[in-house]
């Protein structure tokens, strides 16, 4: 759940989806699945919307509950894109988290109560305000670590109800980090995107679309036109699907927006609409290779090393 924009046009003088090696007037749209490894029903919903609907890659959760099941489905599907969804807030007291890092090498990150704070306003606004970027790093490192002793290859870093990492620091810190992992980066908020652009990074050309800014009812019939409406360049939605059931309600207020994205993802009418509309649903695994060829170090010219083989 980020803070959310209904989406609009942008048209800069080189769109991200050219970067990317597609024409200016080619319609392209990710279809990313937050909140993956928050609790089974999530988990279950997400790798059916990538399997059988229109979602085209996921973000994980490392520190939530249904990591490690979640992270164990990514082990038997090697072909589904994930990105990490970074998180330093917990808005589930039913199913709470921490944070990875021990909480006394990052108290900075934690409420008066010792515990990850809410992603409330007042929540968000009191976590930015007093979090540290050293404690900071030693987070997202560990939940970026966490997935490469899992054995998995992530595509991209984006974050949890923090938009842009709510802090230019904090966004500069993950696109360092970014470039020494080899990922990309979401980015979506307009001062963030200005500042990619001149990196020559391709970022969402056009506004981003998060879920939760939709209303429940008639959700579907926004889905479909807003797909009909959509721009030329590259579109990013983050949809929350779940499957809303017992469980879920249970532990999750958010549960009938998890529900009603989960539903139109995996309909024929999405399906349908993105082959009558010529829209091309891509992934982060495009856009981190032209970030990761365009944030890698640049060795200094010399003689070439000699090779070894092998025997």
């Amino acid at each position: 759940m980020d803070e959310v924009v209904v989406p609009t046009a942008v048209v800069p003088s080189e769109q991200s989806s050219e970067l990317l090696g597609y024409s200016p007037d080619a319609r392209l749209l990710i279809v990313n699945c937050d909140d993956f490894g928050m609790y089974p029903a999530v988990n279950a919903a997400v790798i059916e919307s990538v399997e059988v609907g229109i979602a085209s890659s996921c973000s994980l959760m490392v520190p939530c509950p249904g990591a490690s099941q979640a992270m164990k489905l990514l082990g038997r599907r090697p072909q589904v894109p994930f990105g990490i969804h970074l998180t330093l807030v917990c808005e589930m007291p039913g199913i709470p988290w921490g944070p990875l890092i021990a909480k006394e090498r990052v108290p900075s990150l934690l409420d008066l109560a010792g515990e990850l704070f809410s992603p409330t306003s007042a929540g968000r606004a009191a976590l930015l305000g007093q979090a540290r970027l050293d404690e900071v790093e030693l987070e997202f490192r560990a939940q970026i670590d966490a997935v490469a002793d899992a054995g998995l290859t992530p595509t991209h870093l984006d974050f949890h109800c923090l938009a842009d990492g709510g802090r230019d620091d904090v966004l500069d810190l993950t696109v360092a980090l970014a470039a020494e992992y080899g990922l990309a980066v979401r980015v979506w908020l307009e001062p963030g995107r200005q500042a990619m652009r001149r990196r020559g990074l391709p970022v969402t050309d056009n506004d981003f679309l998060d879920s939760f800014s939709l209303d429940v009812e008639g959700k579907a019939d926004r889905y479909a036109q807003l797909l009909r409406d959509l721009p030329a360049g590259l579109s990013e939605w983050a949809v929350h699907p779940g499957l809303g059931d017992k469980e879920s309600q249970a532990v999750d207020g958010s549960w009938p927006v998890r529900r009603t994205d989960y539903e139109f993802l995996v309909s024929p009418q999405a399906r349908a609409i993105l082959q009558q509309e010529d829209i091309a649903v891509i992934d982060y695994r495009t856009i981190q290779r032209v970030w990761s060829e365009s944030l890698s170090p640049r060795r200094p010219a010399g003689p070439a090393a000699p090779r070894t083989t092998d025997r």
